[in-house]
């Protein structure tokens, strides 16, 4: 799960120097690595763990409780917590690597697995991709399967769809029960939705899609646009027609409708969600947006003023986001290691995990909960997973992901056209690609 606005370069430039790492890495290990003599097959011994969530004290509380119990029923199993960010999680996954002393459980993002599993750095779980479709959705499965092997389990996801406001599309004489079913809907609606005051300074946008992570917005809108990131043998596909398509819609919200001005807002700003505030009338938001209504807007969430919809262009398409764990195949617990990711994620572990950060459940069996149930986002997603899509595919991803956010920006601020953009963005992905061969 990255919820973390797409790199600076100051953090791109981190991000590159510690694939290099990788790199060195995996001339030395030269392949998926086997198991080493000595590897206890006992689950036993101290673990190592790196973790981007379960993050500030709340979070801390609840992996320490996780920890407790696990070890209730391990006595022998010393569990090490190293809490980081996503934004320092890779920098700090191939410094381990580098120096020969990998964390045992390493907590990573979807798309991660790639990148690692290519490398030999990560241990086949020994699980059944089919075995655990019983229990998780295809597509949530899916981004821990790598060339035909397990590496990693789901603990939690996290999504990104439409949300709108009810009591708003009144004012504009908008059906509250009809939210947009098409790309044209989404402008329409927004033109009719967005207001200026006197000077022409906006007041209330249309549809807000700045205020999450562009990369990920244009991706949500480039898989509901019919396009996808690679190709199935690894080509780069995010510049094709319908790709392109997705990053126009966006430029012209921003530059031919106005229905959103550059720099309204941002992931994470400090003046707040305009959803939320009444200054955005739609957005494409995280799940745990929803928390924020339930803090600053109770009314409207009491009164039912808050929709959702599935951002739908050729096909219906939902963000698919998420925390999975993973095991060195360095490690000399291994036999601990994969029991406690098996436990992580688990139906009341995870789900604790899931209720501390507003986040969706992978396990499908959690949708009976009574966190799922109270919270209607999460609801919406849990439903909607079969048409959820994941980004990632190619060793080579972590390298090019922050790349995308200056394309993007560079086509909303009229710079290149979209096609330039993506285009120019490929050719850096196929030249990243081509170097990790």
């Amino acid at each position: 799960m990255d919820r973390q606005p797409a790199g600076s370069t100051r953090r791109q430039f981190g991000q590159r120097a510690g694939l290099a790492m990788l790199g060195l890495v995996a001339v030395g290990c030269g392949g998926p690595a086997p198991a080493k003599p000595g590897q206890s097959d006992k689950v036993t011994g101290e673990i190592r763990m790196i973790t981007p969530i379960f993050e500030g004290s709340d979070g801390a509380k609840v992996l320490s409780g996780l920890m407790a119990d696990f070890t209730k029923q391990y006595p022998d199993v010393k569990i090490v917590p190293d809490y980081t960010t996503y934004a320092k999680l890779n920098e700090k996954l191939t410094t381990s690597l580098a120096s020969g002393r990998p964390y045992d459980v390493m907590l990573m993002g979807v798309g991660w697995i790639p990148p690692f599993a290519a490398k030999g750095v990560l241990a086949d779980l020994g699980e059944s991709e089919s075995a655990l479709t019983s229990l998780y959705s295809e597509r949530v499965v899916a981004p821990g399967v790598y060339d035909g092997k397990v590496y990693a389990r789901p603990i939690m996801l996290d999504t990104r769809y439409g949300y709108y406001r009810k009591d708003l599309f009144k004012q504009a004489g908008l059906d509250p029960e009809k939210p947009p079913t098409t790309f044209a809907e989404i402008r329409d609606y927004a033109r009719k939705l967005t207001v200026r005051d006197g000077s022409g300074k906006l007041t209330r946008a249309g549809i807000d899609i700045l205020g999450i992570d562009l990369r990920q917005g244009f991706e949500t809108l480039m898989w509901a646009a019919g396009g996808d990131l690679f190709t199935p043998d690894g080509k780069v596909a995010f510049n094709s027609p319908k790709a392109v398509s997705a990053l126009q819609l966006m430029t012209d919200i921003i530059r031919t409708d106005k229905s959103e001005d550059f720099g309204f807002t941002e992931p994470g700003a400090a003046t707040g969600v305009p959803i939320v505030q009444g200054r955005a009338a739609m957005m494409l938001g995280h799940n745990n947006t929803w928390q924020e209504f339930e803090q600053n807007a109770p009314n409207l969430v009491k009164d039912g003023q808050v929709g959702f919809f599935v951002v739908t262009g050729e096909r219906p398409a939902l963000f698919q986001g998420g925390t999975i764990g993973a095991v060195s195949a360095k490690s000399k617990q291994q036999a601990a290691a994969k029991e406690w990711v098996k436990y992580l994620a688990s139906a009341q572990p995870s789900l604790r995990a899931n209720q501390q950060r507003g986040n969706v459940p992978a396990l499908k069996s959690l949708v009976s909960s009574e966190y799922v149930q109270k919270n209607p986002a999460v609801q919406f997603a849990m439903k909607n997973l079969d048409h959820a899509y994941s980004e990632g595919g190619v060793p080579a991803w972590l390298q090019i992901r922050g790349d995308f956010k200056a394309a993007i920006e560079s086509a909303l601020l009229g710079k290149t056209t979209p096609q330039q953009a993506l285009d120019d963005l490929a050719k850096k992905a196929e030249a990243a690609i081509a170097s990790g061969k």
